[in-house]
């Protein structure tokens, strides 16, 4: 067994190699969701406009979309593990300054959150791929599932922080901020442990550029299949409350129901990617996907509130096997942690800037036609691309490296 080979072997059920997993994916949603139920506090408290308040929540995916790429490339030269520590430290210094008190610190806050949640969001996958090569399937379901039931909690319980900590809004958003300091501990005592992967991993990534990812038909298959599926998350998470009330839903119970999207999408984060990183391919689940988004589409649209429930629980599952199988081909479509890191920042610089499409042009055609079928049928044909990209990148086959 060659020196790399046996030193991945003794690191790949290390314990503080879970740990942070578990830790950092407990910072990537969790900012951002908290801020939905407390946003009139916010825009009351520091008189925001409507503007002023959609950007809070646009400001980190915006980030997403255009740093991935950078932090894909920078994260070579400087290592994983450092390159973690300096996402979580501005994480830390961003969810400070958000709840310092004026608008200002508010959104260079709220930029920092984004940068922070970013390196994350890339780096993670490459992590997992290094530490654990042959837990992959385990470790992405994980990964995903701690990410998702924080944010959950985070958005269930974002009102009720606020009023356990005396501070309203700034009590809501600051508590992540010790989720982030556990998790600055956690990668600095595993960078310490792994000294010497780490070591490897960092001469070996600093080899390649990415150019040649986008040259890749597979990376671009992945980058739509990533974006087609928040494309349709966050168009739903972001109308589907005014859909329900225009059909006749109580306000007070929307709410509810996207927390029953939320939940539903749990365990099939987990189980999903451990019965994918078994198959020969994974064209079936994407196909999976794809058939579970239509269904629930095809509820919402025709039965309206009949069978809401069967629709949300159906959303909820496809949608998070999409999320986690989006995940899972990043280091399932690579030969190297390097490559892995690559695919991750491509697919979610492209993805999220495809997501970030979704809730306006939901909402547009709305405005065309107030019947909302015109924003179903957007939404279904843009399920039947995902699927046609998800049968692509789920072929077995790999981004070549150079």
């Amino acid at each position: 067994m060659k020196e790399n080979e046996k030193i991945s072997t003794a690191v790949s059920w290390s314990w503080l190699s879970v740990l942070v997993v578990i830790l950092v994916s407990t910072n990537l949603r969790s900012p951002i969701t908290a801020v939905g139920p407390v946003l009139g506090q916010i825009s009351d408290d520091l008189q925001l406009n409507s503007f002023q308040s959609s950007l809070l929540t646009a400001i980190p995916l915006f980030m997403f979309a255009s740093c991935s790429v950078a932090v894909s490339r920078y994260s070579h030269t400087q290592g994983m593990h450092r390159f973690l520590l300096f996402g979580l430290v501005v994480l830390s210094a961003g969810i400070i300054l958000r709840v310092w008190g004026n608008i200002p610190m508010l959104f260079t806050g709220s930029f920092l959150i984004g940068l922070g949640i970013c390196v994350g969001n890339v780096v993670t996958p490459g992590y997992i791929k290094t530490n654990f090569p042959k837990q992959i399937g385990l470790m992405t379901g994980i990964f995903a599932v701690a990410m998702n039931l924080t944010a959950a909690f985070a958005s269930g319980f974002s009102l009720r922080l606020g009023e356990w900590t005396g501070l309203e809004w700034r009590g809501s958003l600051g508590v992540w901020v010790a989720l982030a300091l556990l998790s600055i501990l956690s990668v600095f005592f595993d960078g310490l442990s792994s000294q010497k992967v780490r070591t490897i991993t960092k001469n070996k990534q600093g080899a390649n550029g990415i150019g040649h990812i986008f040259r890749s038909r597979l990376a671009w298959y992945i980058s739509l299949f990533m974006g087609i599926q928040s494309l349709v998350y966050y168009s739903l998470i972001s109308w589907l409350p005014k859909v329900l009330v225009d059909y006749g839903m109580p306000s007070k119970d929307t709410g509810w129901l996207l927390f029953l999207i939320q939940i539903a999408m749990i365990p099939i984060m987990f189980i999903g990617p451990i019965l994918a990183n078994r198959m020969k391919d994974q064209r079936l689940m994407a196909s999976l996907v794809a058939i579970g988004m239509l269904g629930s589409i095809f509820i919402f649209w025709h039965y309206k509130l009949q069978g809401i429930y069967v629709a949300a629980i159906l959303l909820g599952l496809s949608n998070g096997l999409s999320f986690s199988l989006s995940i899972l081909f990043f280091t399932l479509r690579a030969r190297s942690t390097a490559n892995a890191i690559k695919i991750s920042g491509m697919a979610q610089s492209v993805g999220y800037l495809i997501a970030a499409f979704g809730p306006p042009v939901f909402g547009k055609l709305h405005e065309i036609d107030a019947t909302w079928n015109s924003s179903f049928y957007f939404l279904a044909a843009s399920i039947l691309l995902l699927l046609f990209a998800g049968w692509k990148a789920g072929e077995d086959r790999y981004v070549a490296e150079d």
